[in-house]
């Protein structure tokens, strides 16, 4: 399926349906623009209904470099400064949306990621970076505030520190950096993004998705909950999965030492 200036491709694989959102707007930069942000909410709806892995890029040689500033100074001019928040509102949507996914998101970044771009990939759960990508919450420089989560995302994954730098100056750092800083998984040569990511994306579809699905929420639950608070939640979810079919058909694998097939099944 594709919309305007976002493609979703669904892929059935041995493991598993993979989905595959792409920002096609390579001309800009793919700048966010229009009904993307929007048309981008649907695209990962779409995903979520079927698919047991999202991978999330961009076309041409970058992967997001955030919202029009041309859209943004054209609002300006006529004075239209409610026209905004709808934009930002999407926004919002579009990172509760990736948090609250049952499935892993995987943000392919090949290229620049710069401010809702930098969001964007903050907000899914796993990044892979090219060597040659980019990444800048740049807001201050054009006088703006950060959105998409990246104030969120930026302070869990590196510390107030960090995120107080990069969001005050708006400097762009690399791949290697980001990779130090802990805000991406993995770095790799550009030409290997896209092999790399599939392969990654095939591990996380052989896994149970139940498990993943509690798994995610113990993370977030673990980014501001208690200790006590997380262990009574992982033995809620352990009990879950224990009573899955899945879980039955990963005991039995392991016994049989085989390759487990899970279906997703809670029981």
């Amino acid at each position: 399926m594709s919309w305007e200036h976002i493609e979703l491709a669904i892929e059935d694989t041995d493991t598993g349906r993979i989905a595959t959102i792409t920002l096609n707007r390579p001309e800009a930069l793919n700048a966010l623009s229009g009904s993307m942000r929007e048309d981008l909410l649907a695209a990962i709806n779409e995903a979520a209904a079927g698919a047991r892995v999202l991978l999330i890029t961009g076309r041409g040689t970058a992967f997001c470099s955030g919202g029009d500033v041309r859209f943004m100074a054209k609002l300006r001019r006529q004075g239209r400064w409610e026209a905004l928040a709808p934009l930002i509102e999407q926004g919002k949507r579009v990172v509760q949306r990736l948090r609250d996914l049952p499935i892993p998101s995987v943000a392919c970044v090949n290229g620049v990621a710069a401010g809702a771009g930098f969001g964007l990939a903050l907000a899914c759960d796993l990044r892979i970076a090219s060597a040659k990508a980019r990444f800048a919450a740049s807001f201050s420089r054009i006088g703006l505030h950060p959105d998409w989560g990246t104030s969120y995302f930026l302070t869990r994954l590196a510390g107030a520190a960090v995120a107080r730098e990069l969001i005050f100056t708006g400097r762009l750092i690399d791949a290697a950096e980001a990779s130090r800083l802990g805000l991406v998984n993995r770095v790799v040569e550009p030409e290997a993004l896209a092999k790399d990511s599939r392969e990654l994306a095939e591990e996380l579809a052989a896994a149970a998705p139940l498990s993943i699905q509690y798994a995610k929420k113990a993370v977030a639950l673990a980014e501001g909950g208690s200790l006590d608070e997380v262990l009574d939640f992982e033995s809620e979810a352990q009990l879950a999965c224990f009573r899955s079919d899945d879980a039955l058909e990963g005991i039995q694998a392991f016994e049989e030492k085989r390759r487990p097939r899970f279906k997703g099944n809670a029981s």
